[in-house]
């Protein structure tokens, strides 16, 4: 079965599978266990979800992250996953409504949720928020936007596009920022606000960022990727 294939037998039929089937599943597809329970419907455990943390420390470490190049990204992905666990699991996330008739907008909030990710702490992925808000809402959901969240989300954009019934086409511009470093906020997820604030240290320290004083929307995470290699 195509990934194609598999992703919308989660989405239509997802809460037919057992626990062991969508595991089998998360595995096969190289994605979290969490987004496959959030395609498929189903409630998402606390123990797969971030903990309680601070808004603004998340919105940092993003804005670190985007400087690192791959080198650097793997190696901040490693001290990331070095990290012991300290944070207290939060509640369960409910499932999406099944009645939904067009349940992308919930899978994409669900998605973004699943790494702590919100309006405010998304990293700048060239999109203007109000067209976030509407992709959130269930509209503008283009594959030139799809493209540019499923980056930070660590998704290919052929499997986001597929789950939006968005027919996949040549784009004049790639995105802004690689799923290398969605893979990033991926190992991010257990960490507490202690332990992302010494993240964004360590990425400071990878990337040799110089700090210019003002906010900036910078990524230099897509020039080296080897993605985007002939």
């Amino acid at each position: 079965m195509t990934r194609a294939r598999v992703l919308r037998d989660l989405l239509e039929s997802g809460r037919d599978h057992d626990t062991s089937r969508l595991e089998e599943v998360a595995v096969e597809l190289g994605l979290p266990l969490a987004d496959v329970l959030v395609v498929a419907g189903r409630p998402v455990p606390g123990s797969l979800l971030p903990p309680e943390r601070d808004g603004e420390v998340m919105r940092e470490f993003g804005y670190r992250v985007t400087f690192c190049g791959h080198p650097q990204l793997a190696a901040l992905g490693e001290f990331l996953s070095s990290m012991p666990d300290e944070g207290a699991a939060p509640e369960s996330r409910p499932a999406r409504d099944p009645a939904d008739p067009k349940p992308f907008a919930a899978v994409l909030d669900g998605l973004l949720r699943n790494r702590g990710l919100g309006l405010r702490e998304l990293p700048f992925v060239g999109l203007a928020l109000p067209t976030i808000r509407r992709m959130l809402g269930g509209g503008g959901q283009s594959l030139p936007a799809l493209q540019q969240v499923a980056g930070p989300l660590g998704w290919r954009l052929e499997d986001l596009a597929m789950l939006a019934g968005e027919p996949m086409r040549p784009l004049e511009h790639g995105p802004l920022l690689c799923r290398h470093v969605g893979a990033v906020f991926v190992a991010a997820v257990p960490r507490t606000t202690r332990q992302l604030a010494l993240a964004a240290r360590e990425a400071d320290r990878l990337s040799a960022r110089e700090d210019q004083g003002w906010w900036q929307p910078v990524s230099y995470g897509v020039d080296d990727c080897p993605d985007a290699c002939p």
